[in-house]
Formats: C-alpha cells, sequence, structure tokens
C-alpha cells in the first residue's frame, strides 16, 4: 500500500497502535518515515510493543475517560495532523457501562473517537490536507444505532452493541467528511477483515474452531477470500485509506479489500458464535445514510455534554 509514497514529515496519531492491526499500522507508517504517536490505555506495554521502530511515542489514552482524551489531544494540538486512525476497540463484551453510565462499546469505540477527533481538528486543520480513518467491521451489518436505547438500559446483546458501535463509526465517517471536505479533511470508515489473535473478541477457541477460524492445533486460518486475514493484511485497508492517491477525490466511504465497498441492501444474516463466519462484508445502508450520519452526530455532541 505504501511502495512509492514517502511520508516524511506527516504526523499520525493511532489509537491502539501497539497491538494487532494497529501495531502492522504503525510499523507501515513508521517504515514510511511518517512520525507516530500511538494512544493506549497501557503506555509501558505499549512502548515495549514499539520499540525498535523510528519516530514512534506513546501517550497515555484512556477512551472511557473524556478527561483523557482531553489531555491526549492537547498535548498534540501544536503540530500538524496528517492522519488519524481510531483503531482502538473492544467486541462483544459483558455489559459495562462508563462513569457516564454510557455503553462500553458505543463509548470506545465510537464516542471517545468522535470526542478525540474533534479535539483534534485544529491539528487536522493546520495540515492542508488531512484524513481520518476509522476501523470499523462487517459486524455493522448487525444494526443500525438504536436512537431510543443507544446504551442498552434494556435487552443487552453483546455482538448487537458491538454492531452499533461498528455502523457508528461508518456513519462518523460519512458526516465528517461532508461537514469538512471543503477544509481537506476527509473521512473513511475501513472493515480490516476477520483478523484471529488480536485480543479483541470474547469468543472460545472451541467456537473459533466451529466458526473455521482456527485450526486444530490453534493456529489462524489464513483465507483471505473468505475475509480471514492475517494482522498485516488487515492493516493494508487502513493504510491504504490513509495514504492512497486513488482516493484523493473520494471520502465518506466504508472500504474493503482496498477498495470502496459496493451498496448490498439485501437484508443481513445473524452472526452468532459457533457458526460458519460470513464471508459478505459489503456495506448495508443504515449505515451510509447521511440523515443517520447528522442525527448521529447531533447524539454524540449531546452525549458528550452529559
Amino acid at each position: 500500500m505504501l511502495a512509492g509514497i514517502d511520508l516524511s514529515g506527516k504526523n499520525v496519531v493511532v489509537t491502539g497502535g501497539h497491538v494487532g492491526i494497529g501495531l502492522e499500522t504503525t510499523r507501515a507508517f513508521s517504515k514510511a518515515g511518517a512520525r507516530v504517536v500511538v494512544g493506549s490505555r497501557s503506555p509501558d506495554r505499549a512502548a515495549e510493543a514499539l520499540s525498535g521502530l523510528d519516530r514512534v511515542e506513546v501517550a497515555p489514552l484512556d477512551l472511557l475517560d473524556p478527561a483523557s482524551i482531553d489531555a491526549f489531544a492537547d498535548r498534540h494540538l501544536d503540530r500538524r495532523l496528517h492522519i488519524l486512525i481510531n483503531n482502538a476497540g473492544i467486541m462483544a463484551t459483558p455489559l459495562h457501562r462508563d462513569a457516564r453510565g454510557y455503553e462500553s462499546q458505543f463509548a470506545t469505540n465510537h464516542l471517545g473517537h468522535f470526542q478525540l477527533a474533534l479535539a483534534l481538528l485544529p491539528a487536522l486543520r493546520a495540515a492542508h490536507g488531512a484524513r481520518v480513518v476509522n476501523v470499523s467491521s462487517g459486524g455493522h451489518r448487525l444494526s443500525g444505532i438504536r436512537w431510543d436505547d443507544p446504551h442498552f438500559h434494556t435487552g443487552y446483546d453483546p455482538m448487537l452493541a458491538y454492531g452499533q458501535s461498528k455502523t457508528a463509526n461508518v456513519l462518523f465517517a460519512v458526516e465528517l467528511d461532508r461537514r469538512f471536505a471543503d477544509e481537506g479533511i476527509r473521512g473513511y470508515a475501513v472493515h480490516p477483515g476477520i483478523i484471529v489473535g488480536t485480543n479483541l473478541g470474547t469468543a472460545t477457541d472451541d467456537q473459533l474452531r466451529a466458526m473455521g477460524l482456527i485450526d486444530d492445533s490453534g493456529h489462524p486460518i489464513i483465507d483471505p477470500a473468505r475475509g480471514q486475514k492475517t494482522p498485516q493484511q488487515g492493516a493494508a485497508t487502513s493504510v491504504f485509506a490513509a495514504t492512497s492517491p486513488l482516493l484523493a477525490d473520494i471520502g465518506g466511504v466504508y472500504l474493503r479489500d482496498n477498495e470502496v465497498s459496493p451498496l448490498d441492501d439485501s437484508a443481513p444474516k445473524p452472526i452468532a458464535f459457533g457458526t460458519e463466519p460470513i464471508p459478505v462484508a459489503d456495506v448495508v445502508p443504515h449505515a451510509v445514510d447521511p440523515d443517520s450520519a447528522q442525527l448521529l452526530w447531533d447524539l454524540s455532541e449531546q452525549l458528550l455534554k452529559g
């Protein structure tokens, strides 16, 4: 993805850029000459994982803590920001709420990154050409935004909550691009594929075997045609979104396999642990609806006010 692209002099922020596809994304930017700041809840562990990479630094960042987000942003407003990769996330976790009472997957995967991007807007504007990349998932197909109950005060389902948060990632990219494309800030959402071994999900080995994701020895089964990728392959679409000249005049889109996804208006099938994974991960209408994107932006601003 970075062949022939020199990122010398470019500044990048990658949340969760020390594990899984985040680590591979950070490594790729570093090798291309960029200066990378990795935001992590565990700075010491992140620094150890990133040891040896050039021009990479770590700063504390807890996406469930508004004060931590603001503090992180404040430390980086004195420089231009060319690329923001909203990569960190959690998946299908038991019900947990942050200090505000917000459901943790929505708060971490979407709302924390929404707050971060808004806080970093001055640095993004100063770059005179910036890209914001939200790592979403084919799991967005599971649920639109639960406008009447986004925090699951009733009927919590961990996969539906994950799906809602991943839809939010896409809608956020759509509306960010609409609002700021004229200022040179473009928004993208990406589906990295099914990456086993990134510590994101909560499935057991038996469930992963049943889904065909690991073999009898516990090793990941890599099958890109089914969306099952290595961390490096999964990171490729994030890097593509952040740097490719092919996207110079395109924004507000959902990308998979290093291209713009076609729209799939068929009824999404349920995803459940213990079944075969669904290879189709094309974007569905509820995730790119412009009216929903504006509504989510307004809702997110209200939620940030408490």
